[in-house]
């Protein structure tokens, strides 16, 4: 997965208890490096690392929180939004994703990916700039405002090109490696002779699901026929993103650029960026970074305007509303081992339902916990932990156990149904019938109810 991440002495502050609470934090990364490597310890290492990671950052954190403002540090403020990026976005998002996942490979690595350079980078330079050995690269990030402006223009954009839903994991994203990634650059000279430099980085998996199936690629793997349709789609994602900042002078390229990972490493270390921003799309990871320091003047603009926004973005946000005001939509999770049945029935209900996915039972308590569904649609014959289960540990929770369960079974002999009646769930559902008859059956339930 990754290699180990040693301490050095370079690291060091000098500040014996912040020293010490750092090498620790390190120490624990370490650890999930080590136990990331065994697929069958993901889980519980991860979740014992997360509640152990989690309680030494927060004590971190305060403590240096508290040593800045007794010397008087100038850039507190921008030290402690660091902070509370990584604790309120950063690390939720990271939980969510491993748990919507059943802590999956890819998950688990993005998880050691992202706190292991966000621990790195923010040691070598936000914690030594404290004490004069660095510098702070933040300090010229543009406003909260019109970073939640970018943030929500570039979530509407990735829905309306690939029918995505983003979450942003951070808003200082720092180069954090996430997996194989392709680093795209482009350059945009501005009327006033300044320039725009806006790297957009895709991970790889993400290009496959996206690009990849757009062109019709027939392959696991990026060849140049996506990376040069990726290209096109980045100019196109860029342009339209335009249309949202009516005063964002993007003119005209100068220049493009395919990065590996050191250099796009080598660009961060030399520039003060003004956006740095990392998403989730679900099909893989996205960052958009971008280096135009003539923004700190003028910015980029207001927060986002419905009129701003491109006509079919307009459209899809307006019918959208209307929907929900209409229609509020349902929350059904969809629990089975088999992840071609769990797409499946997504594909099959996500135009009228919000749909969650757990490919265990133990996902599934945890989801259930984190975000109550309405319905739940429970494989029955699951291994290690088999719907009889689950649905004994959903009722056993007050809080849980009015929840309705239908049970998915591909066995629809008397024998298979008379061990599913007497549990009195909901109703269950034959994984041979047809779609439309599955999605007939879930939308009834809801009529009845």
């Amino acid at each position: 997965m990754e290699e180990q991440v040693m301490w050095q002495e370079r690291f060091n502050m000098g500040v014996e208890h912040i020293d010490k609470e750092h090498q620790k934090l390190f120490g624990i990364m370490n650890k999930m490096i080590k136990f990331g490597e065994r697929p069958e310890k993901h889980q519980w290492i991860c979740d014992e690392g997360i509640k152990y990671f989690k309680a030494h950052a927060m004590k971190h954190f305060a403590e240096e929180e508290e040593y800045m403002l007794s010397i008087g540090y100038e850039g507190y403020e921008t030290h402690k939004r660091l902070h509370d990026d990584f604790r309120d976005i950063t690390l939720p998002q990271l939980e969510w994703e491993l748990d919507q996942t059943g802590y999956s490979v890819a998950a688990v690595s993005h998880f050691i990916g992202v706190c292991t350079g966000w621990l790195i980078g923010h040691t070598l330079t936000e914690d030594l700039a404290i004490v004069g050995e660095g510098e702070s690269k933040w300090g010229e990030l543009l406003p909260d405002e019109e970073q939640a402006s970018m943030g929500e223009a570039i979530t509407h954009l990735v829905y309306d090109m690939f029918r995505l839903k983003a979450q942003i994991i951070s808003k200082q994203y720092g180069g954090e490696k996430f997996g194989n990634g392709i680093y795209y650059r482009l350059k945009y000279a501005t009327d006033e002779g300044g320039e725009w430099e806006i790297i957009l980085i895709f991970e790889e998996k993400l290009l496959l699901n996206t690009v990849g199936k757009m062109i019709n690629a027939k392959t696991d793997k990026v060849n140049s026929m996506i990376i040069n349709a990726t290209r096109y789609t980045a100019k196109q994602f860029v342009e339209k993103l335009k249309r949202y900042f009516p005063t964002a002078d993007l003119r005209k390229i100068k220049e493009e650029n395919l990065l590996n990972y050191d250099q796009f490493q080598h660009v961060l270390e030399k520039k003060k960026l003004q956006f740095s921003l990392l998403f989730d799309t679900g099909a893989g990871y996205f960052a958009f970074c971008v280096s135009a320091p003539h923004l700190l003047e003028k910015g980029v603009g207001a927060n986002i305007k419905v009129e701003n926004a491109i006509d079919e973005i307009e459209a899809y946000l307006k019918q959208n509303v209307e929907e929900q005001k209409n229609k509020p939509r349902k929350n059904v999770l969809v629990v089975d081992d088999s992840s071609l049945m769990r797409m499946a029935i997504k594909q099959l209900l996500e135009e009228d339902y919000e749909v969650g996915l757990a490919q265990s039972g133990m996902a599934a308590i945890r989801s259930i916990t984190l975000n109550r569904p309405d319905l739940v649609l429970l494989d029955y014959e699951m291994p290690v932990c088999d719907g009889r289960q689950v649905l004994d540990m959903i009722r056993a929770e007050e809080e849980t156990a009015d929840i309705p369960v239908i049970f998915l079974t591909g066995r629809g002999d008397k024998e298979s149904i008379q061990k599913i009646v007497p549990l009195k769930p909901a109703g269950y559902l034959l994984k041979t019938m047809k779609p439309e008859e599955i999605k007939k059956s879930v939308d009834k339930f809801f009529e009845k109810q």
